[in-house]
């Protein structure tokens, strides 16, 4: 008795260029980009997780029914960069990310490809340099948002200056002595909030 193996279709021409866009868009996202650089969750397979990361979004998009949404892709953005790369987002930068692949999903699926050109071109310019964090000016606790989002994201105004913190080549920080009063017990201060 013969068995007969079935194998899968080939991914079409539309799919396999939204997978291009999804890795190159991906590959630009700086959280992301120092998520990888600095070896964030543990282990040097931080390129592997970002694969892997597009590899579950593109499924998601083939998959389900309705087709996702920017917020469905963000939840999907946020969740793996908490569970893959131990990383609490909260600078807003899988928003404008997310809103990217929906609109490289549209485009691809009707054959355009200007949007995946754009964002490998980008992709390719970043090979080898570092991922540098902003800080968020006046922000309480220590946020941090992207610096080579999309066109679309305009989380600051181009006439502030970004403060850029250079990621383990600073000086240390200077440890502030602890204050003790007149019984002797240490004063403690809470960290990052202002107290008046």
């Amino acid at each position: 008795m013969a068995t007969t193996s079935t194998t899968p279709a080939p991914p079409s021409a539309a799919s396999i260029l939204f997978a291009r866009g999804v890795i190159a868009r991906l590959a630009i996202w700086d959280t992301l980009r120092l998520a990888i650089q600095e070896g964030w969750g543990g282990g040097a397979n931080g390129p592997e997780k970002r694969t892997w990361l597009a590899s579950v979004i593109v499924d998601a998009f083939e998959e389900t029914v309705p087709i996702p949404d920017d917020q469905y892709v963000e939840e999907i953005l946020v969740q793996v960069l908490a569970d893959e790369f131990d990383t609490v987002l909260q600078d807003g930068s899988a928003e404008p990310v997310a809103v990217d692949i929906v609109r490289l999903w549209e485009e691809t699926s009707i054959g355009k490809d200007e949007l995946v050109v754009k964002f490998e071109t980008k992709a390719d310019g970043l090979k080898g340099k570092k991922a540098v964090a902003q800080e968020i000016p006046g922000g309480d606790e220590e946020e941090w948002i992207s610096d080579s989002g999309s066109e679309d994201d305009d989380a600051m105004d181009e006439d502030e200056a970004p403060q850029l913190i250079e990621a383990q080549q600073s000086e240390p920080r200077k440890r502030e002595e602890p204050e003790v009063d007149e019984d002797g017990f240490t004063l403690v201060k809470g960290k990052g909030k202002s107290h008046r």
